[in-house]
C-alpha cells in the first residue's frame, strides 16, 4: 500500500495546504464517510490550530466542502467523496426523495376521516 498522502507532506506543506484539500486527503485515505466534526478535528490536529482558530475556521471548511464538487453529504453531518457513489445515490436525489415523502405525510395529515352518517361539532359532539 502506498504511503499516506498526508504523511508525505512536510509540516510547512501542511500549513500551506488548504483545509479543503486536507479534508479530501483524509477522506481518500479513510475510504469511508466521516462525521464533519471528526474531519474538522483531524484538520485541527494537522494544522495545530488552537481552540479559537478552530472556532474561527469551522464554518469556512464547511462552506468549502459544500461548494467543492469532490465532496458529498451522505447523511446527517456525514461526508464522503462523490467519486465513491453512483450518480443516483448522491445527496440531491436522496434529499429530493425525503422532501417528497415529507410532503406526502403532510398532505395525509390534512385529510380528516369524516363519518357521513353522524356529523360532529367542533367539540366532537354529534349533531342531528
Amino acid at each position: 500500500m502506498p504511503e499516506s498522502l498526508i504523511k508525505q507532506l512536510t509540516d510547512s506543506e501542511v500549513q500551506e495546504t488548504a483545509m479543503v484539500d486536507l479534508a479530501f486527503y483524509i477522506l481518500k485515505e479513510k475510504g469511508e464517510p466521516i462525521l464533519y466534526r471528526d474531519l474538522m478535528g483531524e484538520i485541527v490536529k494537522l494544522k495545530g490550530f488552537s481552540e479559537e482558530e478552530k472556532t474561527f475556521y469551522i464554518a469556512q471548511l464547511f462552506t468549502e466542502i459544500n461548494i467543492d464538487g469532490r465532496f458529498v453529504c451522505v447523511g446527517k453531518s456525514l461526508w464522503g467523496l462523490k467519486s465513491w457513489y453512483p450518480m443516483e445515490q448522491t445527496t440531491d436525489s436522496a434529499v429530493a426523495q425525503n422532501v417528497k415523502d415529507d410532503e406526502e405525510e403532510e398532505n395525509e395529515d390534512l385529510f380528516v376521516e369524516e363519518d357521513d352518517d353522524n356529523e360532529k361539532d367542533s367539540l366532537g359532539q354529534e349533531t342531528d
